[in-house]
């Protein structure tokens, strides 16, 4: 296999996404010396044998950034597409995983954000995840691959599938809110503005002190003394906000303590290498069990080796 010139740019390309997306609390890290010629001979034969704990094993214990490099180095291998022999070995919930996991991060929450607008009806607390979850830089590449993925413009769609304030929020978190709202219901704009403009940090400060004025939480006020100012999709916006502001882990582990398998993958795949060991913490906070034994009491088989392997360990 010739890899010289394309494991140079497989290494940029590496260290890219390691210094633009990933930080430092997340269960999966890159493999210690890792070898793409390796890992894809022992794939193909993985693929050949239909031997789906192979696979799982192998990329569920790679960086997406050392996934990304299989995909080059296998086409370059064989000639062919990775996800198109993954696809034709794996079946179901771990299909939909680990294709998840075969995605740049940038791709995958742009897929969730289509998936959340297809069909009737429209998941809206799936866009209020993403985009309540996400900085405005990885706002910026979710768009950029959403309108590359799919050939549509994401502000588009949002706004064709949103209305009323609670679409003036949904742009506000895209970072395309425009001053029309001056002037217009003072008191959806206020709240859109400030959790929508401030420093994270600061805003943490100020819904502190609003609370202890209120002697109210925040969802107290939205329900109670809000109530009859801001309308129920904004209302349910607006809390999301707030939760993840206050504390994203504690509201990410909360999403995902019903243990319903789309909205599971969807949080542990979009935070394997960023912050899912304090979604870890917050989980164990919140229901007294780890999050690796809900899932081993939770799931059997492949998708509970991939679930377990992303997780990494208990608490």
């Amino acid at each position: 296999m010739d890899t010289d010139d394309s494991s140079n740019g497989i290494s940029a390309y590496s260290d890219m996404c390691e210094s633009m997306w990933w930080g430092t609390l997340g269960s999966v890290r890159p493999f210690p010396s890792f070898h793409p010629e390796r890992d894809v001979s022992f794939l193909q034969q993985a693929l050949e044998q239909k031997d789906v704990n192979t696979i799982v094993r192998i990329l569920t214990n790679r960086s997406n950034a050392q996934r990304q490099s299989l995909v080059r180095a296998y086409k370059s291998f064989s000639q062919k597409e990775l996800d198109g022999g993954l696809k034709k070995v794996l079946s179901g919930d771990v299909q939909s995983l680990i294709m998840g996991l075969m995605m740049t991060p940038e791709q995958f929450e742009a897929h969730r954000l289509h998936k959340a607008m297809e069909g009737v009806g429209t998941d809206e607390e799936i866009l209020l995840e993403v985009l309540c979850t996400r900085t405005p830089q990885q706002l910026s590449d979710i768009t950029a691959a959403y309108n590359q993925e799919f050939k549509q413009d994401l502000e588009t769609d949002l706004l064709s599938e949103t209305s009323g304030d609670f679409s003036k929020l949904i742009m506000a978190l895209l970072k395309t809110f425009s001053e029309e709202l001056k002037n217009k219901k003072p008191a959806a704009e206020i709240w859109i503005n400030i959790l929508t403009t401030r420093n994270p940090d600061h805003l943490k400060t100020v819904l502190s002190k609003l609370e202890i004025e209120l002697d109210q939480t925040v969802d107290e006020a939205l329900e109670g003394h809000f109530k009859g100012l801001l309308s129920g999709d904004l209302r349910k916006g607006l809390k999301t906000l707030v939760h993840s502001i206050q504390n994203k882990p504690m509201y990410l582990a909360q999403r995902i303590q019903n243990m319903k398998v789309p909205l599971l993958q969807g949080v542990m795949v979009s935070h394997s290498e960023e912050d899912l060991l304090s979604i870890r913490v917050a989980y164990l906070q919140a229901t007294g069990t780890s999050l690796y034994t809900a899932l081993q009491k939770q799931f059997k088989g492949e998708l509970q080796q991939a679930l377990l392997a992303i997780c990494r360990a208990e608490d």
